[in-house]
């Protein structure tokens, strides 16, 4: 009788001890040489007893079966051939042994399933097989145990997030640090989409332009860009089959910042957009006048930009209005803005030297105030934890109220971050509207949908369309600058 050897493995420890391939092979080899067998073909493998999916193990079974004669199939123990009692493979095989058109060998355990076994031997097969089920199961319970106890000291147990790097030093704990090259670029997509003036598929297209790549030296894919967007991660959370654990790395961005990117998700997932995917420059911006429902866009014979209301509370008559004729006295209003002369300029800049003492002074009360708050809240936390140790109050009253203070206090910090990036930016958001104004007609022709649409959103204030008239105010200071065009205070 000829004969097919199987080695496997599926930890490192195996590779490493006495259940190694080459030791495997040694002892079936030396086995065959034994009973006469001669070797017609020799498998090794590192594989999963235990999964479902084995494709390795799978081929062999297909070169089996095309295998007209009566062959012996060899395995050092019965855990090398599986560790699921409920695996198809095992009953294949087995049926097979019973039957007649093979035999199994198990060299190390010595037992041998064929034709002629008997019901002990049958039973005594099947021990072995619920004993290396049973070891399986043994040692996942006990890695799941170690994870937990791993996720709850703030150890990551899986790959890490792009925008992190992993390193691992033998007898260390694993070390996680942000990656120098995609930090950055994921710490700026939140930045861009926490300001509300961007879809995912635009900031999508516009990081990827930045360098955002994966592991695999591949631009990002859409679906994983937006699952960036929502993963706890990168402010200081791991996730875990739906439960969160504070984590020990370095955070890439702030936890105020992710929560106001996710309030914006939850917006947009409501906003009704027929061609949400495609780059229109008044996408989800337009709201009817006369019954408030959102107008969307449609493509007439591919290249003409038509918008109508989507008329959901069934009230309006469908009226479509050519983008074009929506942009003219936006347009004219973009280029009365770049007619701001430079009297008008300096004006606008001794306004906001005389006004950034003010200001100063408001926003460092503001700020005093909100750190107040936002301390004592805290203190109200410690002295939570205080009763709760004291048995004062219930666990489940402490889960609440715990909730409530939480989510004051991050109501407080985005304000904070509000007011210190408001005191920061001051002087640079003034020249930056000033420029912008001054600009913003060549910026608007030259720029694509996408862009159009993010200068709209930063332009515009309450767009509504009137059957085909589009009424609108340009938020403040452009409103100021276009008034001070169309009244000049004198020469230059």
């Amino acid at each position: 009788m000829k004969a097919v050897i199987l080695a496997r493995v599926s930890t490192e420890e195996q590779k490493e001890a006495g259940s190694s391939l080459p030791a495997q092979i040694d002892r079936l080899k030396t086995y065959c040489q034994r009973k006469g067998f001669p070797i017609i073909q020799s498998y090794s493998f590192d594989e999963s007893a235990y999964k479902t999916k084995r494709d390795e193990f799978d081929k062999i079974l297909d070169l089996i079966g095309k295998t007209k004669e009566k062959i012996a199939i060899c395995f050092d123990k019965v855990d090398r051939l599986s560790r699921n009692v409920f695996d198809k493979r095992v009953s294949l095989l087995y049926d097979k042994a019973v039957a007649g058109q093979i035999e199994i060998h198990f060299v190390s355990d010595g037992q041998i399933l064929n034709d002629s076994i008997s019901a002990v031997e049958k039973f005594h097969f099947q021990i072995n097989l619920g004993l290396a089920k049973y070891f399986s199961d043994a040692i996942s319970d006990n890695v799941k145990r170690v994870n937990e106890l791993k996720r709850r000291t703030g150890e990551i147990t899986g790959r890490v997030p792009i925008g992190y790097k992993s390193h691992k030093e033998e007898n260390k704990p694993r070390e996680v640090t942000p990656d120098p090259l995609r930090a950055p670029l994921i710490a700026r997509a939140f930045e861009l989409y926490g300001s509300g003036n961007y879809s995912i598929q635009t900031l999508h297209i516009l990081i990827l332009k930045e360098g955002l790549i994966g592991v695999n030296g591949k631009p990002v894919a859409h679906s994983v860009f937006a699952r960036i967007l929502t993963n706890p991660f990168y402010h200081g959370v791991m996730q875990s089959k739906g439960n969160e654990y504070p984590h020990v790395y370095q955070p890439i961005i702030s936890e105020m910042l992710f929560r106001r990117c996710q309030v914006i998700l939850k917006q947009r997932a409501k906003a009704p957009t027929k061609y949400l995917a495609k780059p229109f420059v008044f996408r989800n911006l337009l709201i009817c006048k006369n019954c408030g429902c959102r107008y969307t866009p449609e493509l007439h014979k591919g290249r003409f930009v038509y918008y109508s209301c989507t008329n959901s509370r069934g009230i309006c008559k469908r009226v479509y209005v050519n983008e074009n004729d929506l942009l003219k006295p936006i347009l004219n209003d973009l280029r009365a803005l770049g007619k701001l002369r430079q009297r008008e300029i300096d004006m606008i800049t001794e306004d906001v030297r005389k006004l950034s003492e003010s200001k100063t002074l408001y926003l460092t009360k503001a700020i005093t105030g909100l750190r107040e708050k936002y301390d004592n809240t805290q203190r109200k936390i410690d002295r939570l934890m205080d009763l709760l140790i004291d048995t004062s109050i219930t666990k489940e009253d402490y889960d609440k109220k715990l909730k409530s203070l939480k989510e004051e206090q991050y109501d407080l910090g985005i304000q904070l971050e509000d007011h210190t990036k408001a005191d920061e930016s001051y002087y640079i958001a003034a020249s930056t509207v000033l420029s912008l104004a001054k600009r913003a007609s060549e910026i608007f022709e030259s720029s694509e949908p996408e862009e159009k649409n993010v200068l709209l959103n930063y332009l515009l204030q309450n767009p509504t369309v009137n059957g085909k008239t589009l009424g609108y105010a340009l938020r403040s200071p452009f409103n100021a600058i276009l008034e001070l065009t169309k009244h000049p205070s004198g020469g230059d």
